[in-house]
């Protein structure tokens, strides 16, 4: 038995440090161990190594003092492992969640420059044609009637334009900013559909494509916003008769299952690329040519955040928005919680 300080150290590292080493190849060659079992290694290696170190300096004479140590280790570790494994995993979560957190902004960050991009651009572009039809007025190039007809009316057009894009601008920022606060209240979607059929009607003859409703005979009750869901359903609906050639038909409807209510918009056009779906309802994002229309004049039709206000606006009536194709055109689906129906 060591009598020294010298020797008390001396046999304390000779018994400690082979436990520490053993320990740290467990470690190194069980990489592949669970959290638990990793976090349990951690905190046994250094107790062990103690224990070993203890009865190296006892002379390995077991004493009824190194029993009363050994008791005590033994309880500091049916203490210490659990509390480490539960802190381990706690930490692990807290590293993920700081990991999603940081890509989350990360994409916001890359979102809000291409929506500053698109922006740029899609406003550069009606200005443009608004300041060169002006000047032509303004310096009497154009002095038919009818071609200062002509002229004013398009210039109400890019003005009207303009405005729907700095309205989508100021929907997006509350939403990305999560100020964004409906009035919810119970609705019947049958209601919220037919306004919608008629107010897009006259688009869909423009673009001679045939729009109709499919709907159950009975009322479809959900909570929510009267204006915000009749936002997205026109901005779905829009979308579908933008992307279906002349001839071909956009049909929405709905219907009710498992305790949710559904709205899809159906179209027959030219469907949505594998790649874009992933990325339909991102700001700004429109995807490849064939998902790309153009307005009369050539001019990019919508400021390219129609999918992404109705996708936050259905978020914020804790519902569900997704796109798929079919074997010819592509569907946008609604899924809304069902409400109780109103007292009569």
């Amino acid at each position: 038995m060591p009598t020294n300080l010298v020797e008390i150290v001396l046999y304390t590292l000779v018994c400690s440090i082979p436990v520490v080493l053993l320990g740290s190849v467990v470690l190194h060659r069980g990489r592949n161990l669970s959290l638990t079992a990793s976090m349990a290694a951690l905190v046994l290696i250094p107790t062990l190594a103690t224990f070993a170190g203890v009865i190296g300096v006892s002379g390995l004479m077991f004493t009824q003092e190194l029993e009363r140590t050994a008791i005590v280790l033994a309880v500091v570790a049916i203490v210490t492992v659990p509390a480490a494994v539960a802190l381990g995993r706690y930490q692990a979560k807290r590293t993920v969640w700081e990991k999603e957190i940081r890509e989350q902004e990360r994409a916001a960050e890359k979102s809000r420059r291409e929506l500053v991009a698109w922006v740029s651009h899609d406003l550069r572009t009606p200005l443009a044609g608004i300041r060169a039809m002006a000047e032509a007025l303004t310096d009497r190039v154009v002095d038919d009637p009818a071609d200062i007809t002509r002229y004013s009316e398009q210039i109400v057009r890019e003005t009207d334009r303009l405005a729907s894009m700095v309205d989508d601008l100021f929907e997006m920022s509350k939403i990305n900013a999560g100020a964004l606060r409906l009035t919810l209240e119970t609705l019947d979607l049958h209601e919220v559909i037919d306004e919608v059929v008629a107010a897009s009607r006259a688009s869909a003859e423009r673009a001679q494509v045939e729009l109709r409703a499919e709907q159950p005979g009975r009322p479809i009750f959900v909570a929510g916003s009267d204006h915000a869901l009749g936002r997205v359903l026109t901005n779905l609906v829009t979308n579908a008769i933008a992307h279906t050639p002349p001839g071909g038909t956009v049909e929405i409807s709905a219907g009710t299952d498992a305790g949710h209510a559904w709205t899809r918009v159906d179209d027959t056009g030219t469907g949505i690329a594998d790649e874009d779906l992933l990325r339909i309802f991102e700001v700004a994002y429109r995807g490849t040519t064939a998902r790309s229309p153009v307005a009369n004049g050539g001019l990019p039709a919508g400021s390219g955040m129609g999918l992404a206000i109705a996708a936050g606006l259905i978020e914020a009536h804790h519902g569900k928005i997704s796109a798929s194709n079919r074997a010819s055109g592509s569907r946008f689906e609604v899924v809304l919680p069902l409400a109780a129906e109103p007292a009569s």
